[in-house]
């Protein structure tokens, strides 16, 4: 009996994600300045094996290598993301030269290839001498990002027509500035919402830049990672804390971009901690932006919790479904489904990608030299399928870019998880690819899933 195949709409862009200090090295080459995740990894304590991303998977040496391995897998597209101490060493004044043209030599090399580039600005690595005046919490900071992104744009904008300005502010905010797991490392929840107000703040001034530097080619979006929040019971106080993690996680970031303001429950909910803006602050934000960008990992089960964090919640963890291998991450999805029907019905009907989707569940190293990863396979079969039933339903999804092209720096936990479709042995950075990888070159030769 033949098997179904789940054809994908004509165009459709299967790509890879990564992120600069995730795979770049040369942490300190050709004139780039510190970053706050260089400063936070060499803190003794702060990386879970000890790490950090000084070589990482050594791209900024080995990229054409990487394309190769790109070409190899046929992906149409492939989104990176620009180290801003790279090109700006300090946060703000000159441009480093050297920084654009590794850039410059990347985005060449990927069109050389057949292989589109959608460049984010902002993927975690503030320059650390704009954190010393304040970082994310101080205004002046999405100035410095505005006259970074021009200057990136006027050098690459006439080939790079896909813009992401920035990779999950709620983790660059809450994780960096509240739960201290992530570079800056701080622990203050006022600190955290005005962050995240200035990230997205830097966003809708970026716009425009990035519009001005393509001739009109330019095509923009901003990554924000969401989740499907279930109440663990159908109770008045359950219910009413699963709104408030939906709140502050995903209603937090997407209403001020989509409809120009906060969501007034969680104004209140936030109170004197509320960040501080100035009159036309949401207007800004509320550019009008070309797409929207979806990381999706995993589902979250809230109930109501007194004792709880600063949201009175706390995540229900069911050990009867399966996981991934990292901080008990449920695979579901069916979740994703149900996530991009209700983006599409309650912003605007926007066109998105998934920019990010993936796990580091178990693989083994054969004798051989190949790498089995049934799990990863499985999950990436499971999750393209939720996307396909969504566009049936007319949601305007245009593309899935896997997480992550091939293993890396895995931010606090080191090189302890894989998320790769391609493996890397970091002691000689040979890179093979995995068996989800060939798996998913014929999902892409294809256009399709066979179920």
């Amino acid at each position: 009996m033949e098997q179904p195949i789940l054809r994908f709409p004509k165009g459709f862009v299967w790509g890879a994600s990564t992120s600069s200090y995730q795979i770049e090295g040369a942490w300190n080459e050709d004139g780039k300045g510190e970053s706050i995740w260089d400063r936070f990894s060499h803190t003794p304590g702060k990386i879970l094996d000890g790490s950090s991303g000084d070589v990482a998977c050594d791209h900024y040496h080995r990229y054409q290598e990487d394309v190769g391995l790109m070409r190899e897998l046929g992906l149409k597209a492939y989104r990176f993301s620009i180290s801003w101490p790279r090109v700006v060493p300090d946060g703000k004044g000159e441009a480093n030269p050297k920084g654009l043209d590794f850039y410059d030599r990347l985005v060449d090399a990927l069109l050389a290839a057949g292989i589109e580039p959608f460049a984010t600005l902002y993927h975690w690595d503030l320059p650390q001498k704009l954190q010393e005046q304040g970082g994310w919490a101080n205004r002046d900071t999405a100035a410095h990002f505005e006259s970074y992104v021009s200057a990136v744009s006027r050098r690459l904008g006439d080939r790079v027509r896909n813009w992401m300005t920035h990779n999950e502010p709620w983790v660059a905010a809450f994780v960096g500035h509240l739960y201290g797991e992530h570079a800056p490392g701080l622990k203050d929840l006022k600190t955290a919402l005005q962050a995240a107000h200035h990230i997205l703040l830097s966003h809708g001034r970026a716009v425009p830049a990035l519009r001005a530097g393509g001739g009109g080619r330019t095509r923009v979006g901003i990554v924000h990672n969401l989740e499907w929040v279930n109440p663990f019971t159908q109770s008045e106080e359950d219910l009413a804390a699963a709104r408030r993690h939906d709140g502050a996680f995903n209603r937090w970031f997407l209403d001020p971009v989509f409809k120009g303001s906060y969501p007034q429950d969680m104004l209140e909910w936030y109170g004197a901690k509320a960040p501080a803006m100035q009159a036309r602050d949401l207007q800004t934000i509320a550019v009008p932006v070309d797409f929207l960008g979806v990381n999706y990992y995993t589902r979250r089960t809230i109930a109501h919790d007194a004792k709880g964090d600063f949201l009175k919640v706390k995540r229900i963890w069911y050990h009867f479904v399966p996981h991934a291998n990292f901080e008990q991450w449920e695979v579901n999805p069916e979740a994703l489904y149900l996530l991009l029907r209700r983006v599409h019905r309650e912003y605007g009907q926007p066109v998105m990608y998934v920019t990010e989707s993936g796990t580091p569940s178990g693989e083994e190293v054969r004798p051989d030299g190949t790498v089995s990863d049934p799990q990863r396979l499985d999950y990436l079969k499971r999750h393209f399928a939720a996307a396909w039933h969504a566009i049936q339903e007319g949601v305007k999804i245009r593309g899935y870019f896997v997480w992550s092209l091939m293993d890396n720096f895995e931010w606090s936990s080191g090189y302890t998880k894989r998320f790769g479709l391609a493996h890397v042995d970091y002691s000689t950075q040979k890179r093979t690819i995995k068996e989800s990888g060939r798996w998913y070159a014929e999902t892409i030769r294809r256009n399709g899933i066979v179920m």
